[in-house]
């Protein structure tokens, strides 16, 4: 991502580094004396300063009035993770933690309500996760049990090893047989095929059949309408309590339009679901996440996707601008690559009880 900011020299980016690597360790402002000592240059505090205020003009470091030391703004931030960041991949033993806690066959739920835990404990901010509309899996298998009046009871199997229980409503009450024998007819022309596909197919054919098979094709069509939706999309969200320990958002007011956003979620599903398209982690800082709310905040995302490579969602952490970038990035971009193998067809179905 390209800059907006004069290109900076090599002095200007050390101290630049620097003064951000230690803000992000200490909290605090961060002196000329400070910068001499931690990067390593062979210059005078006085042409310190001067980059410094080189770096204040053009809005990459800010002097608080309670302090002579100077903070990053987030357009510093921004030079930083762009250009400056050296990020390590995850060691060995957090890489098999996230696996352990992924393990393939868990079932979609299960993995994703794992996800946003998982990102929350590791990164001790908040964990966000998408859940992918179900049209996107494909069913395995389908049974329909009849209840009381135009009740039925509709038993799904998923190929990602999701099983689902549905009551639907029907426009008419249905005999076990018929239900039966539309569970029969569904199951040998369409497992294996997502939700969306059976219902448009199921409606053209209809269009279509002869005489003979007109009946079954409606009864079919009739309970899949509603036994096949996929539902909503929705975000999972872990760890919010988090945020109220971090020194940098002990506003009260901030925590509390943070904490509605959490709970409407309508504004932060918007903003993951732009990063849908993205090929890797994409970082918003303050204002860029246009959220007046997450203003003071870091979002780090991530698509994570499914068997066949299709993007399913996107996952991430929201955290303050003052983070530990290098760990948290690969933290993000290494639980979308262990979540998308967890989301495995191969893995051992898991039947209904």
């Amino acid at each position: 991502m390209n800059t907006p900011y004069p290109t900076l020299d090599p002095r200007a980016r050390r101290l630049l580094r620097t003064l951000i690597s230690q803000y992000i360790r200490e909290g605090e402002p961060v002196g000329s004396r400070t910068l001499a000592k931690r990067s390593g240059l062979d210059v005078s505090p006085a042409t310190i300063r001067n980059i410094m205020a080189d770096l204040e003009d053009i809005g990459l470091v800010a002097a608080p009035h309670t302090s002579a030391g100077r903070v990053p703004t987030a357009q510093g931030y921004r030079v930083f993770v762009d250009s400056l960041l050296q990020v390590q991949p995850l060691e060995a033993d957090e890489i098999a933690r996230l696996r352990a806690n992924l393990p393939a066959g868990a079932g979609t739920q299960t993995l994703l309500s794992n996800v946003s835990e998982l990102l929350s404990a590791m990164t001790h901010f908040v964990g966000v996760v998408t859940v992918p509309r179900r049209e996107q899996f494909a069913f395995r298998h389908i049974d329909f049990v009849a209840l009381d009046g135009q009740r039925v009871l509709v038993i799904l199997v998923f190929t990602d090893n999701e099983v689902q229980n549905r009551i639907i409503h029907t426009r008419r009450p249905y005999s076990p047989s018929e239900l039966e024998q539309t569970a029969n007819y569904l199951n040998a022309h369409f497992a294996g095929r997502p939700l969306s596909e059976i219902r448009n197919t199921l409606l053209r054919e209809i269009r279509d059949a002869h005489q003979a098979m007109e009946q079954a094709l409606a009864n079919a069509a009739d309970l899949a309408e509603q036994a096949l939706d996929p539902g909503s999309e929705d975000v999972l969200v872990a760890g919010q309590t988090r945020l109220m320990g971090v020194q940098d958002l002990s506003d009260l007011d901030r925590l509390r339009e943070l904490f509605e956003a959490f709970a409407r979620k309508r504004e932060i599903l918007q903003l993951l679901e732009g990063c849908i398209q993205a090929q890797g982690v994409r970082i918003f800082i303050g204002e860029e996440t246009g959220l007046a709310p997450l203003d003071g905040c870091t979002v780090i995302t991530s698509p994570y996707r499914g068997p066949q490579g299709q993007v399913l969602g996107v996952l991430g952490v929201i955290g303050p601008t003052r983070m530990a970038y290098e760990r948290v990035i690969p933290m993000v971009q290494a639980t979308a690559d262990v979540l998308g193998a967890a989301l495995n067809p191969a893995a051992p179905t898991q039947q209904p009880g």
